[in-house]
């Protein structure tokens, strides 16, 4: 009973409560089918209990928040489903249409009982979501525009947005390390969140870090492992799908399932059904590439090896040619030779015989012309400062003369011309 002091009423806290109670459960006596975001599970695993927080967001902002209960048996019964029809298990991050019972506990406080919880609906959510995130990119002209960028001849230097632990990201690399051609590829790995509504901000950044050293590398892959169609939820998302459409490089994707292509995947440059399979498609980039290669290769040593025998068999040819024209010349020309032996030493000595004439002749006047003999015929020589006169007029009175004659000198002075 309340109690009474000093003309006012006063309740308990638990009369208060008890009094919530039993207004709540007079007035939501049946179950309820609600719509609202599970932003987090809290899944205790020693009792096998959920506690489900659940909001409801506007424009981006929680607007409605309350927290829930499932039960064990309605969790692994709900988690049964799920995992039959979407073929992942219950989880958070979804917004999905639930039954529930509205209660009100004094101790506990007000809540949601969670009995049931429909699939499809997610799906439907999903698939809304999916088709909004279609309209807006094509309304901006945007849905095309990694699919248009030029891909480079040899992707080889890649910038990977996995997690470490992805089984997806180690098949990826068995393949591209060990492939038997012995292509080489480099690779930096931008670790992200890959499931939940987390995911998308985590993406966006890495991507973000990826375009600021985007000359770097050749294209970007993003890998995930296998999982259903609520865990690729986030590939639905306009702000994810836009950031790879309208990345600066070529995206790959290569999340892990083989149905209902999701938005990201839809504007990525190229979209493997599994990073299996995408490490395939960059080892056959390298075949596009390496197999002309090599044909051309075969062709240049192929038409080296012919012209080779073809220029051998000339040079063969050649050198026959060569070694009779060289005997018959060598022939020719020792005949020539001893040809022009016998003319030069019959010329020689006829030159000899001509010069030894000439030379007896030249002794003959060089002897008449020796002063000497000119002495000894009585001619004199007479010199003025040494030079010898042939003519008087150069004399002059008082010149002094000098006259050689074959035996003594004399010295005389001109007096009158």
């Amino acid at each position: 009973m309340p109690e009474v002091l000093a003309s006012k009423t006063i309740f308990s806290l638990l009369e208060v409560s008890r009094s919530i109670q039993k207004t709540i459960a007079d007035r939501y006596k049946s179950l309820y089918w609600i719509k609202a975001e599970m932003n987090k599970l809290n899944h205790y695993t020693h009792s096998g209990h959920c506690y489900p927080e659940l909001v409801e967001k506007k424009d981006g902002k929680i607007v409605a928040e309350m927290r829930s209960t499932l039960w064990k048996a309605d969790f692994q019964r709900i988690n049964a489903l799920f995992i039959k029809q979407l073929g992942e298990p219950l989880r958070e991050g979804i917004t999905m249409l639930f039954q529930a019972a509205i209660s009100y506990d004094p101790l506990y406080g007000f809540s949601l009982k969670i009995l049931d919880i429909d699939p499809t609906f997610v799906l439907g959510e999903l698939e809304k979501e999916k088709r909004e995130s279609i309209q807006k990119l094509r309304e901006e002209g945007l849905f095309g525009a990694n699919r248009q960028l030029r891909f480079p001849l040899l992707a080889k230097r890649l910038a990977i947005i996995s997690v470490e632990t992805s089984k997806g990201l180690s098949d990826f690399f068995n393949i591209i390390k060990q492939n038997p051609w012995g292509y080489r590829f480099e690779y930096r790995l931008f670790p992200a969140l890959l499931q939940g509504d987390k995911s998308i901000p985590s993406i966006i950044k890495q991507l973000a870090v990826i375009a600021e050293q985007s000359h770097e590398f050749d294209a970007v892959a993003i890998i995930r492992g296998g999982g259903g169609e609520v865990g690729l939820s986030s590939y639905n998302n306009y702000l994810l799908a836009k950031a790879i459409a309208l990345f600066p490089i070529p995206v790959l994707t290569g999340i892990g399932h083989s149905t209902n292509e999701t938005v990201s995947e839809m504007v990525a440059y190229k979209n493997a059904i599994t990073p299996s399979e995408l490490a395939d498609f960059l080892i056959q980039k390298f075949h596009q590439f390496a197999i002309p290669v090599d044909e051309a290769l075969r062709r240049i040593v192929d038409a080296t090896n012919t012209q080779f025998i073809q220029e051998q068999r000339n040079l063969e040819q050649i050198s026959r040619a060569i070694s009779w024209s060289s005997k018959a010349h060598l022939a020719s020309q020792s005949n020539e030779l001893k040809t022009t032996t016998s003319h030069l030493q019959l010329f020689s000595r006829q030159l000899l015989r001509a010069r030894m004439v000439e030379l007896s002749n030249s002794d003959r006047l060089l002897r008449l012309a020796d002063p000497q003999q000119l002495l000894m015929r009585g001619f004199s020589i007479t010199r003025l400062n040494g030079r010898a006169l042939t003519d008087a007029a150069v004399l002059a009175p008082g010149d002094e003369i000098e006259t050689t004659f074959l035996s003594g000198l004399t010295y005389s002075n001109i007096i009158k011309k």
